[in-house]
């Protein structure tokens, strides 16, 4: 069986230090498949990474949205950032309904931050936040207070 082009570059997704202000790393999580997990001790209120990709249309948004699993991040009413082609590595960090990240978008450029002080070798996680309006996606997050998905309740 072939990989389409998209499934090889997110297989093959690294940590991009020009977009990274800790050192992390990508490694097996067992909240889903692969994680980022910090090389290093982080302060509570500190930019860790920048979510990178290609700017798509919304457009394009819908027709490249209709995979299994997709790194699209809603940046506006217009664009979307597609961390599956030239993502910082910031497209592997999972969703937690209890995360140590947050997300802030400033001057167009997607940004987490982390909540509080994280421990080296903790993975990475920000909520998701998606729309109670599209299909129900389960969580596996494991967090002592899961709403049981991924979706906003």
């Amino acid at each position: 069986m072939q990989i389409p082009p998209m499934a090889r570059l997110v297989r093959q997704a690294s940590i991009d230090a020009r977009y990274a202000c800790f050192r992390l790393e990508i490694r097996q999580s067992s909240i889903h498949h692969r994680g980022v997990f910090t090389l290093e001790p982080i302060p509570a209120g500190r930019k860790v990474i920048e979510y990178t990709g290609e700017r798509i249309s919304r457009r394009e948004t819908k027709r490249r949205g209709t995979g299994r699993v997709t790194y699209l991040f809603t940046l506006d009413s217009y664009w979307t950032i597609d961390g599956a082609v030239g993502g910082s590595g910031a497209e592997i960090i999972n969703h937690s309904c209890d995360p140590n990240l947050l997300t802030r978008i400033v001057k167009s450029h997607i940004l987490y931050i982390s909540k509080r002080d994280i421990r080296q070798g903790e993975e990475l996680t920000v909520d998701y936040l998606f729309p109670k309006n599209i299909r129900r996606v389960p969580c596996a997050c494991g967090a002592h207070g899961c709403r049981g998905t991924i979706n906003v309740k």
